[in-house]
C-alpha cells in the first residue's frame, strides 16, 4: 500500500474516533439528569426543614480513631485531624479520657452541648420559619432555637448547656453564632473539652434536597491556641411516616447506655 494511502486512511480513522468521542460525550451529557432545584421557603431561603441524621462516629471521637471495646473505628471530622490544645490543657484532656466512662457528661445523661448535639447518633427534626429555625432532637428530647430575627445575644454570661444561638443568612448558607456556654460539656466520649469561653460559628448549607453540609468553627482561647473546624454531612430521612421518637437516656442503666466493657470491669 502506498504511503499516501496509509496517511489518508490514518487521518480518516483519527477523524472518526474524534467524532465518536464527541457524540459519546454529548450522549452522556444528554442522559445526565438536571439537578433538582433546592426546596425554598416563601421568603426565598433554602428550606432546611425535615428529618436529619449524621452517619459518622464523631460522638465517640471527633478525630481519627481505631476500634476499641464499645467504640467503632471511625474517620475524624476535624479539619486536618489536629486539635490545637494549649500545653496546660493537654493533661486535662488525658485525664478526661482516662475517666471517660463516668466523667463524660453524656454518661450522666446531661445535655451534650453544641456542636456535639448535632452529631449524636440519633435523628433530629428541623422546622424553619421566617424568624427562627427550631430543632427537635430524639436524644433526651432536647430542643434548639436559632433566632434569625436580627436579635443579639443577651448581655452577661448565661452559662447555658446548649449556648445561645443567633443566626443570619449569607446567600444560601445559614450561619449561627452560638455563645454563652458553661464548661460542663465535651465534644466527644474521648474527653475533648472546652471552657465557658467557647464560641461556635455554625454553617448550614443545603447541598441538594437530601444533604446538608455542616461546618462548625470552634474558638476557645482558654483551651486552644487557635480556632479550628469540623465538617460533616447531615442526611435526610426519606422513610415513609418517619418521625422523631423518644430516647430518654436517664431511663436506662449506665452500663447499657454507655458500654465500655474493658473499663467497667
Amino acid at each position: 500500500m502506498k504511503p499516501r494511502v496509509i496517511v489518508f486512511l490514518a487521518l480518516i480513522s483519527a477523524s472518526l474516533l474524534a467524532v465518536f468521542a464527541i457524540v459519546q460525550a454529548a450522549g452522556v451529557r444528554a442522559q445526565a439528569p438536571a439537578a433538582a432545584p433546592l426546596p425554598r421557603t416563601p421568603d426565598g431561603k433554602p428550606d432546611l426543614s425535615g428529618f436529619w441524621q449524621i452517619m459518622n462516629t464523631a460522638n465517640f471521637d471527633i478525630q481519627d480513631h481505631s476500634a476499641q471495646p464499645g467504640v467503632p473505628a471511625g474517620q475524624g471530622v476535624v479539619e486536618g485531624n489536629e486539635l490545637p490544645y494549649r500545653p496546660e490543657a493537654v493533661a486535662r484532656k488525658q485525664q478526661n479520657y482516662a475517666s471517660r466512662a463516668t466523667a463524660d457528661p453524656e454518661a450522666k445523661c446531661l445535655a451534650p452541648g453544641v456542636p456535639r448535639l448535632m452529631y449524636m447518633p440519633h435523628p433530629f427534626q428541623i422546622v424553619q420559619g421566617p424568624r427562627k429555625v427550631f430543632m427537635h432532637f430524639e436524644y433526651a428530647f432536647h430542643t434548639r432555637t436559632i433566632f434569625t430575627d436580627g436579635s443579639s445575644h443577651p448581655k452577661g454570661g448565661l452559662g447555658l448547656w446548649l449556648g445561645d444561638s443567633r443566626g443570619r443568612w449569607e446567600g444560601d448558607t445559614l450561619v449561627a453564632d452560638v455563645a454563652d456556654f458553661n464548661d460542663q460539656t465535651w465534644f466527644d466520649r474521648a474527653g475533648n473539652f472546652h471552657s465557658d469561653a467557647l464560641h461556635v460559628i455554625e454553617r448550614y448549607t443545603l447541598r441538594d434536597r437530601n444533604h446538608i453540609e455542616y461546618e462548625a468553627t470552634i474558638e476557645d482561647p482558654q483551651v486552644f491556641t487557635r480556632p479550628w473546624k469540623m465538617r460533616m454531612i447531615f442526611y435526610r430521612h426519606l422513610e415513609e411516616n418517619f418521625r422523631v421518637l423518644e430516647y430518654l437516656c436517664w431511663a436506662f442503666p449506665l452500663e447499657r447506655y454507655y458500654p465500655y466493657p474493658s473499663i467497667a470491669q
